[in-house]
């Protein structure tokens, strides 16, 4: 009792003290807002319903609640806005799925029908995404067909598809590689200005390399100091494919100049080799062996430590093989091949080894350049189409057809297909050793594969056609590519006089009557004149002028057919509409004339005061007959040629 006493006296001194004076608690305010403990009780059961209807938020809703209520509301998106690209994420489930059957026939070489089912699968309910439409086109660009390609890209893009940077950099490669510079340029700047994505060093290289290829040395470089401008790293893989461009050029300054420029780039540290390539060219250009064997010590040496690559091998390799150093270059590559180790260490690849073949080619020992060849399937690398024409190439300009031949022979066995090249290398290297007959076949295999050759390629066959005296064969060749090719003047005077020299005027004249058979004429005044000048010759100049007259009228009556059967059409629904409303609009009974109908509308019509003819009766005549017209004239005019 003395302590409680005790405790009490003091906490009365406490709340007498006004400097310790606190705000009461809240159980002490909550004890005190209650005047009964009924009321108390009813706050309680108050509490316990709001707690059952709304649950107290954990403490990260209670922050995404307030979160959403600080985010601001989303601004309305434009429609017409570029879409972005997909994530790799949506390469998931049956999209995968799909991926993997398209990636299974690309395989298998079935390149027409992974295209074929990729565009069937855009209207599916498994659409495609753009990383396997990426793999359909890149396959399609290995094996040069550029034509597919690129039909393929416009449909994806019209299909919704939104590309990403690898899908441009695949149309930058297929319009370089076909010797367009300018489209690939124009392709470049609708990227920059339009696309979502951003370009990558990828991209860089694949222009830069491209416009050195086309001869365009200068927007190359204006390419390099735009990829410094969007914030990349310097690339050693651009200024080596600069490099190579001036030594292509012959301006020794322009290489020392740029690698100057990336040594200060990169801080005077190149760990990769792949410049050096350049350099040992730049020296070599200059006349300083002494010093272009230094450069290559340095980076191929036993003591290097750059890291040299495959690429910067071949480089090196191009380098002294084109320098009177190709004795030097094989045993490098010798050393290369010891190297290779893949997947762990990849030292050669296909340009190691047309390098060497352009080598031993230039020192005149094509065996060897074969066996070089051939033997690169032993490491791992495929050999292609620009590497098979490469080599047919320079072993026709040799006079070696038969070997050429036989390297042709083999591209089915190596799964690779020939292109228009090198169907033309054949057919040229035949004509040179007077095997006309076979450079023909080669052209007919051409046709036959689906390529399409050029006006100027058609021209040298019917020339050497002609040449020998085959002027039926070259008039097949001629009725065979006049429709998939646009003749000009001079092919076509150059066959017609082909023809008339050999007494056949009547063919020619003949080719004359389908030229003014179609739709779009070729048969210009140059023609008609080169023309009436053979027949003047053999005294039947007025020939052409009744073969255009008879044309002409025969064009004119089948018109005035075209024209009398659209107005008899015209006339029988009309006929047909007439004889078919009045008994439904005025309830015609059975074996009730016409003309008493129409007396009897005329009377009624009289009595009302209003001019017959006028009434509403004949607006939905009129109406229906101008349909029917209307109609009738669309049928005619969807059969007319014109």
């Amino acid at each position: 009792m003395a302590l409680l006493k005790t405790a009490f006296l003091d906490h009365l001194k406490i709340l007498a003290n006004p400097r310790h004076r606190f705000a009461p608690s809240f159980v002490t305010l909550r004890c005190l807002s209650f005047s009964t403990p009924e009321e108390a009780a009813a706050e309680r059961r108050r509490r316990k319903r709001r707690l059952r209807v709304e649950p107290p938020l954990s403490s990260s809703q209670r922050s995404q609640q307030q979160a959403q209520q600080v985010t601001p509301p989303r601004p309305i998106q434009n429609p017409n806005a570029r879409k972005l690209p997909e994530p790799v994420t949506a390469l998931s489930g049956n999209r995968l799925n799909l991926h993997n059957k398209i990636l299974k026939l690309i395989r298998e070489n079935d390149l027409e029908e992974a295209a074929l089912y990729t565009r069937h699968s855009v209207y599916s309910n498994c659409r495609p995404t753009i990383y396997t439409v990426n793999a359909v086109l890149n396959a399609q660009l290995r094996q040069l067909k550029y034509v597919d390609l690129l039909s393929l890209h416009r449909f994806i893009i019209l299909a919704g598809i939104a590309p990403n940077v690898i899908t441009h950099n695949l149309i930058f490669q297929t319009y370089l590689d076909c010797k367009k510079p300018d489209t690939a340029l124009e392709h470049y700047k609708q990227f920059i200005n339009e696309s979502p994505v951003s370009p990558s060093p990828t991209t860089y290289r694949i222009l830069v390399k491209g416009l050195v290829d086309n001869g365009k040395l200068e927007k190359a470089v204006e390419m390099k100091d735009e990829m410094t401008e969007k914030g990349l790293a310097p690339d050693p893989i651009v200024y080596s494919f600069l490099m190579f461009g001036c030594a292509k050029n012959g301006d020794s300054n322009g290489i020392f100049k740029l690698f100057e420029e990336l040594k200060e780039k990169k801080d005077e540290v190149l760990d990769d080799g792949v410049v050096y390539g350049g350099l040992i060219n730049g020296y070599f250009m200059k006349g300083m062996e002494k010093e272009a064997m230094k450069c290559y010590e340095e980076a191929c040496g036993e003591n290097s430590k750059l890291k040299i690559s495959d690429v910067a091998y071949n480089y090196v390799l191009d380098a002294l093989s084109k320098n009177r150093k190709f004795d030097e270059a094989l045993r490098l590559f010798d050393r290369m091949k010891n190297e290779h180790n893949p997947p762990r260490r990849l030292a050669v690849n296909l340009g190691s080894f047309n390098v060497i073949v352009d080598g031993y080619c230039a020192e005149g020992k094509f065996k060897e350049a074969i066996d070089v060849f051939r033997s690169m399937l032993d490491y791992r690398c495929t050999m292609d189409t620009l590497s098979f024409n490469n080599l047919i190439d320079q072993l026709c300009q040799n006079g070696l057809v038969g070997e050429a031949e036989e390297l042709y022979g083999g591209m089915g066995t190596e799964g690779v297909s020939p292109d228009e090249y090198t169907y033309v290398l054949l057919m040229d290297a035949c004509f040179k050793v007077d095997r006309i007959d076979d450079g023909a076949s080669y052209f007919r295999k051409m046709v036959e594969a689906g390529l399409r050759p050029s006006l100027a390629v058609y021209n040298r066959l019917v020339d050497e056609l002609v040449k020998v005296g085959k002027v039926d064969e070259a008039k097949s060749f001629y009725d065979t590519m006049v429709k998939k090719l646009k003749m000009d003047d001079a092919s076509y005077k150059f066959m017609m006089k082909a023809l008339s020299d050999v007494g056949k005027l009547d063919d020619a004249l003949k080719m004359v009557d389908e030229m003014l058979d179609e739709e779009i004429s070729d048969f210009t005044e140059e023609l008609q004149g080169f023309v009436k000048e053979l027949l003047r010759n053999v005294g039947r100049e007025d020939e052409l002028t009744k073969l255009m007259e008879e044309k002409e009228r025969l064009k004119a009556e089948a018109k005035a057919r075209e024209v009398e059967a659209a107005e008899a059409a015209k006339r029988s629904a009309k006929a047909a509409v007439a004889s078919l409303l009045p008994s439904k609009l005025f309830g015609r009974k059975e074996g009730e004339s016409e003309s008493s109908v129409d007396t009897e509308n005329t009377i009624d019509a009289s009595s009302r005061g209003e001019v017959p003819g006028e009434d509403e009766s004949e607006g939905p005549i009129e109406e229906a007959s101008v349909m029917g017209s209307d109609a009738d004239s669309n049928a005619v005019d969807a059969k007319q040629p014109f």
